[in-house]
C-alpha cells in the first residue's frame, strides 16, 4: 500500500495565483489616470487656498476673514513647499535646474546599486533561500505531482517534444556540419596507440583481463556443447573432406555411415578443444595463460612505448577518417536512427513516450513511499542550491543595476512617478491641510498675545 506524503499547503497568495486562469490580455494601466486625478485633487487645493486669501484680502481681512486669510496663506505655504519637495524628487520644478532636484535622474546609477544590493543581501541571501527551500520541501512535491498520471504523461511530452526539437538542431545542415568537423578533428588529434594502450592497463589491472579470458573461456566450452555446432563443425569437415579426401570419403562410405562419422569427429574435436579450455580455465600456471599475460603486456607497452608501432596505428587511423565510405556508413547510420527517433517521438502510441511516463510515474511513486530517498533528493537539492546561490545572487544584483542604469532617465521618473506619485500627491493634500491648521493656531496665539 503507498503511503501518502504530507505536502505543505499552498499559501492563501499561491492558492490565487494557481486559480487565477492565465490569459495573454493585459489589464489596461489605470495609473496614469488616477495619478492625474490625485494632482487635479491636489492642485485644486492649492487654488482654493489661493482663492480664500484673496477672497480675505478683498474683505479687508476684518472679523472673521483674518482666520480665513491666515488659514489661506498658511495653506498656499505648505502646498507650495509640498509641491515643490514631490516635483524636486523626479524633475526641476518649472524647469529651472535648482540645485538638488531632479534627484531621482542624477542618482539613478546609485539608487540602482542601492536597489541590486538590497535585493541581493535582503531577498537572495544564501540561508534565506535555503530555509525557502527546506519549506517547499522539493522531492515530496515533485513525488506527489508525479504520482498522478496525468501529470507523468505530461512530463513525458515535454521531454519528447525537446527531445524532438533537439533531433531537428542536430539535423540541421550547418549544425550537422559543424558536428562531424569536430568530431573529426577530435579523432584525429586522438593518440589512438596510448589511449588504448591505458584502456588495456586499466582492464588489466588486478588480473580482470584473466577473468575476461575465462568468461570466454566458459562462452566458448558452452558453444562448442551445443547439438547445433557440433552439427556445423561435422557439415564443415564433412564438405573439406569430400573437396580435399575424395577417395578417402568414398571408401568410408563403403564402410560406414559419413555423415555420421563426421559427427562422430566433430563431436570429439569440440570434446577436445573443451578439455584444452578447461584445462587453462583450471590452472593459472597454464602455458597459454601465462602466453595470454605477455601478450597483452607485449601490447601495452609498445601502445605507450614503441613509436614504430604508435605511428602504424596512427597510420590506420587516419586511412580510415580518410576513407569516404565511412563517412557514409556513419552519416547512413544517423539518418536511420534520426528517422527511426523523429517516426516514434512523432506517433501518438510512441514507444519513448510510453517508456518516459511510465519512467516519470515509477519515480513519482519511489519519491511518495521512500523518506530516505525524499531526503537524499532533497539534500542534494540544496548542496547545489548552495553551491550556485552565491553567483545567483551577484549575477541577478549585476543585472538589476546594469538593467536600471541602461534606462532613460525619463523612462525610470515616469515608472516611479506612475508607482508612488498618487502616494506622494497625498503629501501636497497634507501639506496643505496641515499648513492651514498650523496658520490658524499661530493666528490664534498672536490673537492671544
Amino acid at each position: 500500500m503507498r503511503r501518502a506524503v504530507r505536502v505543505p499547503r499552498a499559501s492563501p497568495d499561491e492558492a490565487i495565483i494557481s486559480m487565477t486562469p492565465a490569459t495573454g490580455d493585459h489589464p489596461p494601466d489605470t495609473r496614469p489616470a488616477a495619478l492625474l486625478r490625485m494632482k487635479a485633487v491636489a492642485t485644486g487645493l492649492l487654488l482654493a487656498a489661493a482663492g480664500l486669501a484673496a477672497l480675505a484680502r478683498w474683505q479687508g481681512n476684518a472679523g472673521v476673514w483674518g482666520w480665513v486669510a491666515a488659514f489661506a496663506d498658511a495653506a498656499m505655504i505648505g502646498a507650495l513647499a509640498d509641491w515643490f519637495a514631490v516635483v524636486a524628487l523626479f524633475r526641476h520644478p518649472l524647469g529651472l535646474p535648482i540645485p538638488h532636484t531632479a534627484i531621482i535622474a542624477r542618482k539613478k546609477a546609485r539608487v540602482a546599486d542601492s536597489l541590486a544590493q538590497f535585493i541581493r543581501d535582503k531577498f537572495l541571501d544564501t540561508e534565506v533561500l535555503l530555509a525557502k527551500l527546506r519549506a517547499y520541501q522539493p522531492a515530496a512535491r515533485l513525488g506527489a505531482w508525479l504520482s498522478e498520471p496525468a501529470n507523468a504523461d505530461l512530463a513525458a511530452g515535454k521531454l519528447v517534444a525537446a527531445l524532438a526539437g533537439a533531433l531537428d538542431f542536430v539535423d540541421d545542415a550547418r549544425v550537422r556540419e559543424r558536428l562531424g568537423a569536430a568530431l573529426h578533428r577530435r579523432l584525429a588529434n586522438l593518440d589512438l596507440a596510448r589511449a588504448v594502450g591505458k584502456l588495456l592497463g586499466a582492464l588489466t589491472a588486478g588480473g580482470r583481463h584473466q577473468q575476461l579470458l575465462d568468461a570466454a573461456l566458459q562462452k566458448m566450452s558452452l558453444w562448442l556443447g551445443e547439438p547445433d555446432t557440433q552439427k556445423s563443425l561435422a557439415a564443415i569437415i564433412f564438405e573439406m573432406a569430400g573437396r580435399d579426401y575424395p577417395l578417402v570419403l568414398k571408401a568410408l562410405g563403403v564402410v560406414t555411415d559419413t555423415t555420421e562419422f563426421s559427427q562422430r569427429i566433430a563431436a570429439a574435436i569440440a570434446q577436445g578443444i573443451q578439455g584444452w579450455m578447461q584445462d587453462i580455465a583450471t590452472q593459472p600456471e597454464h602455458p597459454r595463460r601465462q602466453q595470454f599475460d605477455a601478450l597483452i603486456a607485449d601490447y601495452i607497452a609498445r601502445a605507450q612505448d614503441d613509436s614504430d608501432f604508435r605511428d602504424r596505428l596512427a597510420g590506420a587511423k587516419q586511412d580510415m577518417l580518410a576513407e569516404p565510405l565511412l563517412a557514409d556508413y556513419l552519416n547512413g547510420l544517423w539518418d536511420e536512427l534520426k528517422n527511426w527517433l523523429l517516426a516514434d517521438l512523432h506517433d501518438p502510441a510512441s514507444s519513448i513516450r510510453e517508456k518516459l511516463g511510465d519512467t516519470a510515474r515509477s519515480f513519482g511513486a519511489g519519491l511518495a513511499d521512500h523518506p530516505g530517498l525524499r531526503a537524499s533528493l532533497d539534500d542534494h537539492l540544496e548542496k547545489a542550491a548552495r553551491a550556485l546561490a552565491t553567483d545567483l545572487r551577484d549575477a541577478t544584483a549585476r543585472h538589476i543595476a546594469a538593467t536600471v542604469k541602461a534606462w532613460r532617465d525619463e523612462d525610470l521618473v515616469r515608472e516611479l512617478e506612475l508607482n508612488v506619485g498618487r502616494d506622494l500627491q497625498f503629501i501636497r493634500i497634507n501639506g496643505t491641510l496641515v499648513g492651514g491648521s498650523i496658520g490658524l493656531a499661530l493666528h490664534a496665539l498672536q490673537k492671544l498675545v
